[in-house]
Order: C-alpha cells, then sequence, then structure tokens
C-alpha cells in the first residue's frame, strides 16, 4: 500500500495520513488452526525441504 503525501497539506493533515497508513490491522488467525491435518512431524517435513536441494 502506498500513500501519497503532498507538499502543500497541512501537517496535521499530513500526520493523520501518515498516522493512518501506518496502522497495523491484526488478522484473526484462530480460524485457522487445526485446519492442515498433517501426517508427519512438521519439523521432519522442514528438514526433509531443507534436504532436498542437496
Amino acid at each position: 500500500m502506498a500513500t501519497i503525501l503532498k507538499k502543500n497539506l497541512k501537517d496535521k493533515e499530513r500526520s493523520k495520513k501518515f498516522n493512518k497508513a501506518i496502522a497495523v490491522k491484526g488478522v484473526d488467525t484462530t480460524r485457522f488452526c487445526g485446519v492442515i491435518k498433517l501426517a508427519k512431524d512438521p519439523l521432519v517435513i522442514q528438514k526433509e525441504l531443507r534436504d532436498e536441494w542437496e
């Protein structure tokens, strides 16, 4: 996302736009808990993927 701040904006308006641009909006990740059912341990899968290209 890009925010354009023009030179002729008043300090208060510029500050408001800047603060709005940097505000972090959270994502509710709890709805994804338990969605993927794995047959193996995640660490084993990770090690296999890392060793794949050796």
